[in-house]
């Protein structure tokens, strides 16, 4: 079944209007990020400007999606609406401005319930055997960028130097572009989970952290090692094998039937054994797929069950102010039995 239909099938009555660049290109298929996309039980029309009229006819030629060269947005919405007398809507209540709402206000009956949203992420959730295969391509590109990195990587080079040639290397071999901006930081700066790449040159007797990934076909990867330059002493150490543990313990746990807060609950319990409470602040993952942060999340409170389809994150951490962080990240598709993990780059300290 094509995405659109299943959220046709969530539709009880009137139509889904979408803006959301993700979630049009979740449910068209085309990258085309621009326009509005409104479903109803048996048809729907994409609205797109001159840019990308074209495009969108080609893209949306078999998909029985009917493309609306927009001249006037809010008269071309309101057209579509009243001639197939459609007098309620639902819209995507964690995007929508407050302008677009008072619009669609004055022309049809906005439902105030938070449907859209909800069917989406629900649906977006579960991924589909296309999407991973994407998913898995992205991630190949970035355990290669790994590879190629770990050649690269000497002291002198600084932080900057080190993420830029990674990025060079995943464009260069099938990334239409990074996942994020991609985090090379170390030593002290490695302390800081979301840190910037600087001018910093890497030193020996100092941890790297390299939280990389890239998007393939509009699909994200994820990935964090952390590797050490020179020689790692006896606390870098045992901070990275507890990581270790930690992450090890929680991809134990994940398999379908089990509840997002129990993964999490896995890792920490190890970080926490170890002494390193307070360490360890933002959740042990996320789910993952044309944005880079997705439901459901990997964290304390979140009772989502996890589901055959879903992938996620697994990437605990530990961070000693002032000192050096470390995080291990591996990037995972939940199974029946467990899970398929889709990074293949080793995870034992590398010393380089």
């Amino acid at each position: 079944m094509k995405n659109i239909d299943c959220l046709t099938a969530c539709l009880p009555d009137g139509a889904f209007v979408v803006q959301n660049p993700q979630n049009l290109r979740y449910l068209t298929g085309s990258d085309i990020d621009t326009g509005v996309l409104i479903v109803c039980k048996n048809t729907a029309w994409f609205i797109t400007d001159f840019r990308y009229i074209e495009k969108a006819e080609i893209d949306l030629a078999d998909t029985g999606i009917n493309v609306v060269l927009q001249k006037k947005l809010s008269e071309d919405i309101g057209n579509i609406l009243r001639q197939n007398d459609i007098h309620q809507i639902y819209v995507e209540n964690d995007y929508q401005t407050i302008s677009a709402l008072a619009f669609f206000e004055k022309i049809c009956m906005v439902r105030p319930e938070n449907l859209l949203s909800e069917t989406l992420s629900a649906l977006r959730m579960i991924k589909q055997p296309e999407e991973l295969e994407r998913i898995r391509q992205a991630q190949k590109i970035t355990d290669d960028a790994f590879t190629h990195i770990l050649d690269y990587i000497q002291p002198g080079k600084t932080e900057k130097q080190i993420a830029l040639e990674i990025e060079m290397y995943m464009r260069s071999h099938g990334a239409q572009d990074v996942s994020f901006d991609l985090i090379a930081v170390s030593g002290k700066h490695s302390a800081l989970p979301h840190g910037v790449p600087t001018d910093k040159p890497v030193q020996p007797g100092e941890f790297l952290t390299l939280d990389i990934g890239c998007k393939y076909n509009g699909y994200c990867s994820d990935m964090t090692r952390t590797v050490a330059i020179g020689f790692a002493d006896e606390a870098m150490r045992r901070v990275y094998e507890t990581v270790l543990q930690a992450q090890h313990k929680a991809l134990a746990v994940i398999r379908a039937g089990i509840c997002c807060s129990q993964v999490d609950a896995a890792a920490r319990e190890v970080i926490d054994a170890a002494g390193y409470q307070g360490c360890f602040g933002h959740a042990t993952g996320h789910g993952v797929g044309l944005y880079i942060h997705e439901e459901p999340r990997l964290a304390a409170g979140c009772e989502t069950i996890l589901q055959p389809g879903m992938v996620v994150t697994v990437e605990p951490g530990i961070y000693l102010k002032g000192q050096f962080g470390v995080r291990i990240e591996d990037f995972v598709a939940v199974t029946t039995e467990g899970c398929e993990n889709l990074t293949h780059s080793p995870k034992e300290l590398l010393i380089l």
